[in-house]
């Protein structure tokens, strides 16, 4: 719909189409048998008076220019692209003006996808990004922009051959300020094949404000054979330095598809680790509370999760009901905990939940 007194964003002039009626299955996000508690900061924001509106009601309106431009505007974003459901693919990757927050929220209403064609990232945040623009003196903890995404699909995004921070991040890129996942689907995502710490075939985060957690909550990361994200670690998410929430979500079916694991081992051109989950640095932690990681695998070590704090002082949960299951891993794991790679304070703590 399109909200009086908001602005919205179309295009008119196409030359080739961005836009099909043709949708991925019907929308459905998260562990339904998830029940964590969500804090406040974790919920999804009310988008019911939003900043812009992608579109004028037709599917037509809804192009990648309209998408970019409005990204690179900022502000509370919806879309009004007709009541059936929409993939919009992008011609170019959105990125996001570091200047236009403080708090941006992309909301696809459950009928949205995003589609990277297979030839790009679909959105990219950085605040240490020069071209971006710089709002502080400390890009690299700073408290903006604010990014949420919630109740949309990411499909087919790859970051492959991106070489900024290091690359990764084949749906989405993030570093800087703050960043949250609602309700939000990741298929088919994808980024470079091999190296040491390149990773996240969904997402990639590197920084947060405070070291404050990014938060994934109800949301879905592969979930059936062949939709899974695949990239050298983290097929689904991955990070350094960063904490992680993820509450209420599914992790399936996701790879880690590198060789020689992290750090590479002498001529190979390293990789591999983390199937669903890849975390490095030094001081951070990971919380796992109702949700599903199943079905993952890594090459080398965490068919599940890897995690590698420098040193030792990060943390691991796994809680309120959260299943790891049937997630091999072809190199290494820890003992005890089949899947999972922990290098950090004492083990992971495993309470009211199952990993096997």
């Amino acid at each position: 719909m399109v909200v009086t007194g908001s602005s919205t964003v179309s295009s008119t002039t196409r030359t080739t189409p961005t836009t099909t009626r043709k949708s991925m299955p019907r929308f459905s996000a998260g562990n339904p048998d998830g029940h964590a508690p969500v804090p406040a900061a974790a919920r999804a924001v009310d988008t019911s008076h939003p900043t812009r509106v992608i579109g004028n009601g037709t599917p037509g309106s809804c192009t990648s220019a309209a998408v970019v431009s409005a990204v690179a505007k900022g502000g509370i974003i919806t879309f009004s692209c007709g009541p059936d459901p929409i993939t919009i693919t992008l011609n170019r990757t959105a990125k996001i003006r570091n200047a236009t927050g403080p708090r941006i929220v992309l909301d696809g209403g459950g009928k949205v996808t995003l589609s990277g064609g297979g030839k790009r990232r679909i959105l990219y945040m950085n605040t240490c990004d020069q071209a971006q623009g710089w709002t502080t003196s400390h890009c690299q903890d700073q408290d903006h922009p604010r990014l949420t995404v919630q109740n949309l699909t990411f499909v087919d995004g790859n970051a492959t051959g991106e070489t900024m921070e290091g690359g990764g991040g084949g749906a989405i890129f993030v570093r800087g300020g703050r960043f949250t996942v609602v309700n939000s689907r990741f298929l088919r995502n994808r980024c470079d094949g091999n190296g040491p710490d390149v990773g996240g075939a969904a997402i990639r985060v590197l920084s947060q404000y405070r070291g404050q957690p990014v938060y994934v909550v109800g949301s879905t990361f592969g979930g059936a054979p062949g939709r899974g994200g695949r990239c050298s670690n983290g097929g689904a998410l991955s990070s350094i330095g960063v904490s992680w929430v993820v509450l209420n979500s599914i992790i399936s079916h996701n790879s880690a598809i590198g060789h020689g694991a992290n750090p590479a081992r002498a001529g190979t051109p390293g990789g591999g680790s983390g199937g669903g989950i890849y975390t490095d640095g030094n001081t951070f932690t990971v919380r796992i509370a109702g949700t599903r990681i199943t079905d993952n695998h890594a090459n080398e070590g965490g068919g599940a999760v890897f995690f590698v704090s420098n040193d030792r002082t990060g943390t691991m949960s796994i809680e309120r009901g959260s299943v790891l299951r049937r997630n091999p891993s072809d190199g290494f794991e820890t003992r005890g905990y089949p899947g999972i790679f922990f290098l950090g304070s004492g083990s992971p703590r495993v309470s009211g939940s199952t990993v096997r």
